[in-house]
Parts: C-alpha cells; sequence; structure tokens
C-alpha cells in the first residue's frame, strides 16, 4: 500500500473539511433531472468545468476510442458506502454515479481540433468545447444510463434519453474532417457502456477492477493505482491485489499484448460470448481458447456485405485480406466496426491491428 498516498490524501481530506462547506452530489434515486448540475458532480465557472472534491477522477488502463473526443472521466460512492470485489472484480454500492464527459479542444479560432486522448482532471472552457457528459447511475434496481447534451454556450447539459447528432468538423495538420457525431440514447449507452459480469449484475464498462489497477497521477504528485486510492477514500474495505492490464499504447509491452488489449476494449464488450455479438462466434476479450475463436481463418458467419469479399476475420500475414481490418477501415454504417461510438476512423488502432496481423505466422488455406 502506498503510505505516502495516505498521508497525502489524508492531510487533503482533512484540510478540505475544514476549510470548505461544499455539498457533495446528488444522488437521485428515482428522479431524472432533466439538468446536469442537478446531480452537484461539477464545480463549473466561466473559466473550467471541475468534478467536486467527492469524485475521484480515473483513467482506465485501455481507453475506448470515440471519434477523437477527450473524455473527463469520474466516480463518486455516496458516503458511507462501499464498492465490494467479486473475485478480482468490483461491485458498487447503490448510489454510485460514474461520470464521463466528451469534449474537443480547440484553437484560437474556436476551430475543433484532432488529438489523440490526452488525460485531465479539469476542464479549460477557453480552450475546449463540451459535447456531452453520461453517467451511469447504480440504482436499486440496477444500473441505468442518462446521456447530458451540452448547450453551444457550454453553460449546461441537458437530458436526452433519445439521444441526438451534431454535425462536427475536426481539423490536425494533415486537414480537417467533417463527420455527424452521435449522442446514443439510453438503450444505446446501456447496451455499450456495461457488461455481464459472472456476479450476475452489470458493471460499467471502464470502471473495472482490472482497469482501475493502473496508476493514476493525482494533483499532489503522486502516482498510485486507483483502486489505492478508492481504498484511501473509503469506498473498499480491503487492498485489492489485482495485476493491471497491458495498455495497447504501451511501446513497451508485446505487439500481441497491445492488440488484444485495444481489441478487448474496443470489440469485446460485444465479442464475447454473452455479448450483443455472440451470434458471430468471434471472441475479441482475449480470453479465446482457440486462435480460430479470435478470428485467425475463421469465415464470418453474420457479416454480410460487411465481409468486403474477404473470406476470414484474420488472415495471419495479411491484414488487407482480413475483414477485422476492413471494419475498422471503414465508416460505413452497415460495414464498421464498432456498430456505435464512431464515425471516423482511428488511424492509430488500425495502424495497430494491421502490423499485428502481419506479424502473425501461417496462413489460410
Amino acid at each position: 500500500m502506498n503510505t505516502q498516498r495516505f498521508c497525502a490524501l489524508g492531510a487533503l481530506l482533512i484540510s478540505s473539511l475544514i476549510s470548505c462547506s461544499e455539498p457533495p452530489p446528488t444522488f437521485h434515486a428515482d428522479t431524472s433531472p432533466s439538468r446536469l448540475s442537478d446531480w452537484g458532480l461539477f464545480e463549473q465557472s466561466d473559466e473550467s468545468l471541475t468534478p467536486t472534491q467527492f469524485n475521484m477522477v480515473y483513467r482506465p488502463a485501455n481507453q475506448l476510442f470515440s471519434d477523437y473526443a477527450q473524455k473527463l472521466r469520474t466516480i463518486w460512492i455516496p458516503e458511507g458506502a462501499k464498492a465490494q470485489l467479486v473475485g478480482d472484480e468490483l461491485s458498487y454500492p447503490v448510489g454510485t454515479v460514474v461520470s464521463k464527459t466528451f469534449y474537443y479542444p480547440t484553437d484560437s479560432a474556436g476551430n475543433l481540433q484532432r488529438t489523440e486522448e490526452v488525460i485531465a482532471e479539469s476542464i479549460d472552457l477557453s480552450a475546449n468545447q463540451l459535447i456531452e457528459t453520461r453517467l451511469l447511475v447504480k440504482r436499486s434496481a440496477g444500473w441505468e444510463a442518462f446521456p447530458y447534451v451540452w448547450n453551444d454556450e457550454g453553460s449546461e447539459a441537458f437530458l436526452r434519453v433519445a439521444g441526438t447528432s451534431k454535425a462536427l468538423k475536426l481539423q490536425d495538420e494533415h486537414g480537417s474532417s467533417e463527420f455527424v457525431y452521435f449522442v446514443p440514447n439510453e438503450n444505446q449507452c446501456s447496451g455499450c457502456h456495461v457488461t455481464e459480469h459472472p456476479d450476475g449484475e452489470m458493471h460499467p464498462l471502464g470502471a473495472v477492477a482490472t482497469q482501475l489497477s493502473a496508476s493514476f497521477t493525482y494533483p499532489d504528485n503522486v502516482s498510485s493505482s486507483q483502486l489505492d486510492e478508492m481504498l484511501a477514500r473509503g469506498w473498499l474495505d480491503i487492498e485489492a491485489n489485482v495485476t493491471p492490464p497491458p495498455s495497447w499504447r504501451d511501446p513497451s509491452e508485446t505487439l500481441e499484448d497491445r492488440a488484444l488489449a485495444y481489441l478487448s476494449m474496443n470489440c469485446g464488450h460485444c465479442h464475447n460470448p454473452d455479448g450483443a455479438a455472440d451470434t458471430s462466434n468471434l471472441i475479441l476479450t482475449g480470453q479465446h481458447e482457440q486462435p480460430v475463436n479470435m478470428g485467425v481463418c475463421k469465415p464470418p458467419v453474420a457479416a454480410g456485405g460487411g465481409a468486403g469479399d474477404r473470406l476470414y476475420s484474420i488472415v495471419p500475414g495479411k491484414p488487407a485480406e482480413s475483414i477485422l481490418v476492413y471494419r475498422m477501415q471503414s465508416a460505413k454504417p452497415d460495414e464498421m466496426m464498432p456498430e456505435l461510438g464512431r464515425a471516423l476512423v482511428h488511424e492509430q488502432g488500425v495502424e495497430l491491428i494491421s502490423q499485428w496481423i502481419a506479424s502473425l505466422p501461417g496462413g489460410c488455406s
């Protein structure tokens, strides 16, 4: 356990209790507020949007690609409530609120910028445009999803249970990309951001113990496991001894580990034996038993036109002949994978998976 982390956090909490009368967030057990501000999760001014001290800002070991949007993620567990470890995973108490705010950096002219995801614990509103904030709320009947869409002024986000869309244009040094950004409806949120778990509950996709076991650098400049942070906040009873998974962004990891970590986060929530894509018989969680289970020389079951006239999900040594790469490179609604959560092609992801497939030995007869 990180003793320095406990001492630093203890001092911070004592100082906060003495000097701050900021109210905690509000758990709405039965009602669905039309305004995000009614949850009390953030402090907002003309300059910034910042999670309150009661929230824990987190970042999963592997991040889901969402049209190059930046994301500010938080977890809040009400005072006196605790999460429980079920095996090496977390079961959250009623009252837990997980938030994810999507936004884009802007240049001096207000143009949205395309960049890879960075770590931030507060959003500078003078240099970023807010798009949406999604909440996952643990109620007595289980997890419920609430998509809130920010107004053009960035002063408030409003509940849009049916979802919505926005025409956006991103710029970088190579030019610009125009696309339609989709905010999912409640059911679509639930379908992608929670997964079936062996304890029978539904769990947030990025806030599971394996993803939270990764280290994070907090405002006191102490790096600590995010599970240790939860323990220090009194949100866990016991220390969680969970091994962090490989990160697809970490060049020190093997190419295969990086590729499987990327596929697990971006595809595994559907492509697993109990997921929405179970009929495809394609397992992309990294828990396959045989290479064919993850697509090697596996013909498609239900790809239809999305196969692009290719014969197998993965052809060792030949990414251009692999359905997996073809669908990742497509932006057509009836072809692209993932089906939800993106309208643009993730160039870094395509490059990683292509390199991995090119490195695989053998071939398909």
